[in-house]
C-alpha cells in the first residue's frame, strides 16, 4: 500500500513537470507524511492545473460523522475504486495527481519491521494517481479539500517488498488523467526499472512530525 511517503519538492521542478499556473510559492520539504496530515494536490481548476493542500486521507460529500470515525481513506485500491461508495463519485469527476519525492514499505517480522525508501532513479518526482474532494468537515462545518491515492498491484520488482504499490503515471499522461481518460491504460504497474530502493533508519517507523528531516531518508 502507500501509509507514508515524502514531499520534498520545489515549485519550479512541479511548474515544469505539470504545467502549473498559480503564484509560485515555498515548498515545506516533508519526510515522514502519515495520513490525516497535509499533503500537496495537483488538480484541474478553472485556468488549469492548480497545486493545493489537502488533507490526506478523503472525506466523501456524503460523510456527516466525525472525521475521527472516518475509516482509513488515505488509499484506494486501482481495482474497487470506481465502484467503491467512498471514492466513486470522486474518480468520476475530480482526479488529481499527489506529487511525491518518494515512499516508505517495511520488510521483515511484526516488531522488528526494516523500512525501505523508494525513488526515482533519475530523483524526478513521482505522480501518484489520486482523487480529491471538497466537503464540509463534520467537526467544524467548514470546507476542507482532502485527497487519497490509488494503489494496485505491484510490479514484479516491487514485489519482493510488498504486493501492492502506489500507482505512478507518466508525468505526459497526468492531463489525460485528471481529464477523465480510460482507466484502464493508466491504473497499472509501472515499469520495472521504474524506482530505486534502500534500507534507512528505524526513526522511520515513527509518525511524528517532530521526526521530520532529510536523515530519515538517508541510506543505513
Amino acid at each position: 500500500m502507500c501509509g507514508r511517503f515524502t514531499q520534498h519538492l520545489s515549485w519550479e521542478e512541479l511548474q515544469r513537470l505539470a504545467d502549473l499556473i498559480g503564484q509560485p510559492r515555498n515548498l515545506a520539504p516533508h519526510y515522514n507524511i502519515a495520513p490525516t496530515m497535509q499533503i500537496e494536490v495537483i488538480r484541474l481548476g478553472v485556468q488549469g492545473k492548480e497545486l493545493t493542500p489537502m488533507r490526506w486521507g478523503l472525506v466523501p460529500l456524503w460523510w456527516r460523522d466525525s472525521l475521527n470515525r472516518l475509516p482509513a481513506t488515505f488509499n484506494a485500491r486501482a481495482e474497487t475504486v470506481a465502484e467503491k461508495p467512498m471514492f466513486c463519485s470522486a474518480f468520476n469527476a475530480r482526479r488529481g495527481v499527489v506529487p511525491a519525492s518518494g515512499f516508505y514499505e517495511w520488510t521483515g517480522p511484526k516488531g522488528a519491521k526494516t523500512p525501505h525508501y523508494f525513488s526515482a532513479p533519475d530523483g524526478r518526482p513521482l505522480a501518484f494517481a489520486g482523487l480529491w474532494e471538497r466537503a464540509p468537515n463534520p467537526d467544524t462545518k467548514e470546507m476542507i479539500d482532502s485527497a487519497t491515492i490509488i494503489v494496485g498491484p505491484a510490479n514484479k520488482w516491487m514485489s519482493r517488498f510488498h504486493d501492492r504499490m502506489p500507482v505512478i503515471l507518466d508525468w505526459g499522461d497526468i492531463g489525460l488523467w485528471m481529464a477523465g481518460g480510460d482507466p484502464g491504460s493508466l491504473l497499472r504497474p509501472p515499469p520495472e526499472d521504474a524506482l530505486q530502493e534502500w534500507v534507512v533508519s528505524p526513526r522511520a517507523n515513527k509518525s511524528d512530525l517532530g521526526d521530520d528531516d532529510p536523515m530519515l531518508i538517508a541510506p543505513v
